[in-house]
């Protein structure tokens, strides 16, 4: 028997409160505010919520540990859609942009770090436009970004520090994303060079099929093929694809590989599986390391339904 989508996203609905907001908007094509706003309120959102310092940061510091630091806390924050009107979330990232610049005009790792990462700021971009930063606290961290952009068009968080001279997937993908939040929130300033920019980071993508080197054909990295959420730093073909969607990119023949990959990890329920999460302490674990992911699932399914593969 095929399998129903309906099924499929009605398992969707029984999940989380971020996981049902983002079915009805992205599969179901209703907008639910009444469910964003409960985000922040209950589930995964409100235990992120729950675990903030009173000094407005998480874990010991911006960047430290690793997934329980204000940086990733944040970045999980916007990944479940919280709706952006949070002040303490404001107030949270007003302090990292005040405190944390590096001295090249990025938010550095630590305070009073020289440099700062490629990589890092793209995701400082990613939530700070999407929870309404003030413009004037972005800017340097639009001029840092711009002036690492590659000659082949992506970026690498190597390229100020080792002097990289090729781009990096896992990097170019969080600045992209970056990017992404920056315009559609209504920031200006420099706004074209970094649309620029991003029309050659997608290229850059495409001309690597997402996975695969551009001089071999080869795939670049196993674990590229592996759908760990949250995907933190790391680049995967479903993260990517979910980005050209988000962006409304159209369907492109170099597309199809990493589509017929995620399309092929299909169960047979029509449910796609939670894979091993990336190492590392967690405040919680959303979902349970084995069986069915409803990340994966809604992820696959949004990206399937954008160009024309959904069953």
């Amino acid at each position: 028997m095929p399998v129903q989508e309906t099924d499929c996203i009605g398992w969707l609905l029984q999940g989380d409160v971020a996981i049902q907001y983002q079915a009805h908007r992205d599969l179901l094509e209703a907008e639910r505010p009444d469910l964003r706003a409960r985000i922040a309120q209950e589930g995964w959102g409100k235990q992120l919520l729950d675990r903030r310092n009173p000094d407005g940061s998480w874990g010991l510091d911006f960047y430290h540990p690793k997934w329980t630091s204000s940086h990733y806390t944040l970045l999980s924050l916007k990944g479940l859609a919280t709706a952006p009107d949070q002040p303490l979330i404001r107030e949270s990232i007003g302090s990292i942009l005040a405190d944390y610049k590096a001295m090249d005009g990025g938010v550095g790792c630590s305070r009073g770090d020289r440099k700062s990462d490629v990589c890092v700021n793209g995701m400082v971009l990613n939530y700070a436009c999407y929870f309404g930063a003030p413009a004037g606290d972005l800017r340097s961290i639009v001029d840092f970004l711009l002036s690492e952009h590659m000659e082949d068009g992506g970026f690498n968080c190597q390229s100020n520090r080792s002097g990289a001279h090729h781009s990096s997937l896992h990097s170019t993908l969080s600045v992209l994303e970056g990017i992404h939040e920056y315009a559609g929130n209504g920031y200006l300033y420099r706004l074209d060079e970094l649309q620029e920019a991003a029309r050659q980071s997608h290229d850059f993508i495409l001309l690597h099929r997402f996975y695969k080197s551009d001089r071999t054909g080869d795939i670049i990295d196993k674990r590229f093929l592996r759908f760990p959420y949250p995907p933190r730093w790391y680049f995967n073909i479903l993260r990517a694809l979910d980005h050209f969607q988000d962006v409304g990119a159209p369907y492109d023949g170099r597309m199809q590989d990493a589509l017929d990959v995620v399309a092929g990890k299909r169960g047979k329920t029509g449910l796609w599986r939670r894979e091993a999460a990336i190492p590392g302490k967690e405040f919680f674990v959303m979902e349970p390391p084995r069986g069915p992911g409803r990340w994966t699932t809604l992820i696959a399914l949004r990206v399937l339904k954008a160009y024309g593969k959904a069953a």
